[in-house]
């Protein structure tokens, strides 16, 4: 608690003194206590992310059956590099994906300067900041980004801008005394710096306390190392499915090759069988398919100004239940606004453009008592200077008054600088042949050196200041000819004009964009490092806080045990006053009941829990690259609205991957029920049907003909009621809602719907039965695809919804007619052209999948 310590005690134990280490000091320092720089995790090799993408169980399983297969029988080479690639082809998309790693330290790195100014023996030199060790002494001015961590030792109207790491949203003003309060929050260390920061104002000499890892930017980043990568609940189920459809292939496959030597095959023969029911069991564009699935939604996404860094995230934001969401620069404009006036001639107004001469002064006053300035440029407005000067010379701009016209009606003579002790400014300018004096600061110090001061103005102070107002007070004093000392002592006696209040304001979309949240069963929770009162007001307006909730700080929160924070959780709407570790801790705590958290934020103070919660939401414009590369994605216009649509988009994300995986897995059952089937029909004496689908024509169908709808079933349009819906649990099985028994009935459906086409065929023989196999299987699952778009009917309009579905119909239809009657595929193939009858029939079997879907979607109805 170095806070804590005087100026004495900081030196001595620092082993420095006000001028600075010696060469021989700072080199001992360097050893002892490190460089100034954050540690870097080790990263996996490019080799090695290429070999963890072929761990899935489904994975090995292909691997091992094309191995075994081109061991087995050498002259078999076709299917077995089929099934290589399609392996190589998915670990590869795999690694281009992750490819766009974490840099969140890296980010880290970067806040430090490159360049700071130290006292070396009494003399100021710069060095890299990389040099920077504990004991130096920092010379601080403004426009500098500190380098590290430390006490001040001597400052001078010091501001600096702690909004990255402590979410504040105003520069603090610092000084050098001895604070003696314990465990006193990052935002109330007044006589401390932080590495990462800005000094906005004034100018200090600092001793360093701590360094590279031991900083407070150093801590974020051990957290952010410490943080796990949590699986999202699309990859938790993706990865469930693969193990039950791998267990289920092996136990199938050994029983079938069984079967088959039952029946008096050749080990030869009985192993291709078996091979070619694992690759009918598998669904090899299962990965495929969702991947692209979700790349278009990131594409629609990227338009509407929410960029994904990890796919899968776009999927968890559709079972999104609690947003946990930085105020500053997230629901807040991040630019204090005067929101209010008041003068004794006007009373109490809000503030606007149409406001009486009296404002006009006010505000003239005001604008002239600052240093900020307001710079119009082709590329917009730029405000240079403290956010609340920057904020009343806005506001004399909006009544056309600009600033640069003031000042040469009014040319500045003299000034006395603000300090954090008296809370005021003076300035002197000319007024005709008069010098008029103007005062801004505290209201209470400066109406108690009023002559007119009023109880009422008090009062209306007293009310701003409860509605969360930053409040600032204006006097004048005249002078016919400019003081001979200019001082302190002129800042008595003078005229009380009026007051402003300022806030930094919600944006304006952001209360009907968490409207639509709670409606969609969504909880918005507040975390700021802002004051509590202020806090609750930006929240109650917003619809965050509630009269049934309450806001607490973080010292409360410190105080708290985890069992009384997981009992109070959910009466808690807004934290104020937080750090770090406590958004880490309330993300924790809300994960442990079961929710999905996104997390939004903008600062560097935001980024372990950006990197804890399931998904991360940083801001595009004012966001630190630190908050970028922790997070999932990036809200490109820092607009919270834009979370909103994210959400709805990921519940129809995830609705369409369901679509895909009912389509593709009742299509696999619907492949090794017909080769099942046939095995145990190869058991019956004096009956000898032979293998009624080879491993070519398997993966044929699952690569492309399942595919291109599968493809189209991921562009379905969201349902109209979908942000009303409440959001499904983080625990809830993929297969839930019957999904499981739908899915085995379709493909018992199309299994015997194939089966059926094979034994008409076989009886004229076994090519032309298994070219009807192969021909109904394709068309009955590219049919198949219109059942699943909807849980009801499609004979109505959704029937024509989805385009790029007809187009899938076509172009997949176009293929397997190719495949059969164009001699080079039929032959690669092992197919023979079908006849007419032939072709119609396959093709009204498969029809049939359309016919049966609809009764039973008719009888659940009823």
């Amino acid at each position: 608690m170095n806070y804590k310590k005087t100026k004495e005690e900081i030196l001595q134990e620092f082993s420095t003194n006000s001028t600075g280490l010696s060469s021989a000091q700072r080199e001992a320092n360097q050893l002892k206590y490190g460089r100034n720089v954050l540690n870097e995790p080790e990263q996996d090799s490019l080799f090695k992310r290429f070999l963890l993408q072929l761990k899935d169980p489904l994975t090995l399983i292909l691997i091992a059956a094309a191995i075994i297969s081109i061991i087995v029988d050498p002259h078999e080479w076709t299917e077995s590099l089929i099934i290589v690639g399609v392996v190589m082809f998915n670990a590869i998309l795999g690694v281009v994906q992750e490819n766009n790693a974490e840099k969140s330290l890296e980010a880290l790195k970067k806040l430090s300067a490159a360049k700071a100014n130290v006292l070396k023996d009494g003399t100021r030199i710069s060095i890299d900041t990389s040099e920077v060790t504990v004991g130096d002494i920092l010379v601080i001015e403004a426009g500098d980004q500190i380098a590290s961590d430390g006490r001040i030792i001597e400052c001078w109207n010091l501001q600096v801008d702690e909004s990255a790491l402590t979410g504040e949203s105003v520069p603090v003003h610092k000084h050098a005394d001895v604070i003696m309060q314990d465990n006193v929050p990052l935002g109330d260390q007044k006589n401390m710096v932080f590495a990462g920061t800005v000094c906005t104002y004034g100018r200090a000499l600092v001793c360093v306390c701590s360094v590279g890892q031991n900083n407070e930017v150093g801590k974020i980043a051990d957290m952010l190392m410490k943080a796990d990568n949590e699986q999202t609940p699309l990859q938790k189920n993706i990865e469930q499915i693969s193990k039950i459809i791998g267990a289920l292939c092996l136990v199938i496959c050994a029983v079938v090759f069984g079967l088959e030597l039952a029946s008096g095959l050749s080990i030869l023969d009985a192993f291709k069988t078996a091979v070619a029911l694992a690759v009918a069991a598998i669904p090899e564009g299962l990965a495929t398919v969702v991947t692209i699935c979700l790349a278009l939604g990131v594409s629609k996404m990227a338009k509407e100004n929410a960029v994904v860094r990890k796919l899968p995230a776009v999927e968890t934001l559709g079972c999104c239940s609690v947003i946990c969401s930085d105020k500053t620069g997230t629901l807040t404009q991040n630019r204090m606004t005067v929101t209010e006036v008041y003068t004794p001639q006007t009373q109490r107004k809000t503030f606007s453009t149409d406001v009486p001469d009296e404002i006009h002064q006010l505000l003239t006053y005001f604008t002239l008592c600052t240093d900020a300035q307001l710079n119009i440029t082709e590329d917009g407005m730029k405000m240079l200077g403290d956010p609340t000067e920057t904020a009343l010379v806005y506001a004399s701009w909006l009544l056309k008054d600009k600033k640069e016209d003031l000042m040469k009606q009014y040319p500045r003579v003299d000034e006395i600088a603000f300090d954090s002790d008296r809370k005021m400014m003076s300035v002197f300018v000319r007024d005709g042949e008069k010098i008029l004096q103007i005062t801004k600061g505290a209201p209470d110090v400066i109406l108690s050196r009023c002559t007119n001061q009023t109880h009422e103005a008090s009062q209306i102070n007293e009310q701003m200041a409860s509605q969360a107002l930053r409040v600032l007070a204006v006097a004048i004093r005249h002078h016919d000819t400019l003081p001979e000392s200019v001082d302190i002592s002129q800042e008595m006696n003078m005229e009380f004009v009026g007051l402003v209040g300022m806030i930094d304001p919600p944006r304006t979309e952001v209360k009907d964009a968490i409207a639509k949240a709670q409606k969609g069963g969504i909880r918005t929770i507040m975390i700021t490092g802002d004051h509590l009162i202020t806090a609750s007001a930006i929240a109650k307006e917003l619809g965050i806080l509630h009269d049934n909730e309450i806001a607490v700080s973080g010292t409360e929160l410190t105080h708290m045990s985890d069992e009384e924070l997981d009992a109070r959780l959910e009466s808690i709407s807004v934290y104020a006053r937080v750090a770090p570790e406590h958004k880490v801790r309330i993300v924790n705590a809300w994960q442990k009941k079961g929710h999905v958290v996104a997390m939004t934020g903008d600062g560097v103070n935001d980024s372990p829990a950006l990197k804890t919660a399931d998904i991360g939401c940083a801001m595009g414009i004012t966001g630190t690259d630190v908050a970028k590369q922790a997070s999932e994605m990036v809200l490109m216009d820092d607009n919270f609205a834009t979370i909103i649509s994210a959400v709805e988009q990921g519940r129809t994300i995830y609705d369409n991957i369901k679509k895909d995986v009912q389509f593709l897995l009742s299509s696999n059952i619907g492949e090794v029920l017909t080769i099942f089937c046939a095995s145990l029909l190869n058991l019956i004496p004096g009956v000898s049907l032979g293998v009624p689908l080879l491993p070519i024509h398997l993966l044929w169908v699952n690569l492309i003909t399942d595919s291109l709808p599968a493809f189209a079933l991921g562009m379905e349009k969201a349902d109209t009621d979908i942000m009303n819906r409440q959001p499904r649990s983080k625990d809830e099985g993929f297969f839930s809602h019957h999904l499981g028994w739908t899915i085995a009935w379709q493909g018992a459906m199309i299994g015997a719907l194939t089966l059926t086409a094979y034994l008409i065929g076989n009886t004229q023989s076994h090519l032309i039965g298994m070219t009807m196999a192969f021909m109904t299987l394709s068309a009955s699952q590219l049919v198949h695809a219109f059942n699943v778009k909807s849980e009801h009917s499609i004979l109505n309009r959704s029937f024509f919804s989805n385009r790029i579905l007809w187009l899938a119909l076509i172009v997949g239809l176009s293929l397997q007619f190719a495949v059969i009657y164009f001699k080079p595929l039929a032959s690669l193939f092992s197919l023979t052209p079908l006849n007419f009858t032939q072709m119609l029939v396959s093709l009204g079997l498969a029809v049939c999948t359309l016919v049966i879907s609809e009764f039973v979607k008719s009888h659940r109805k009823h």
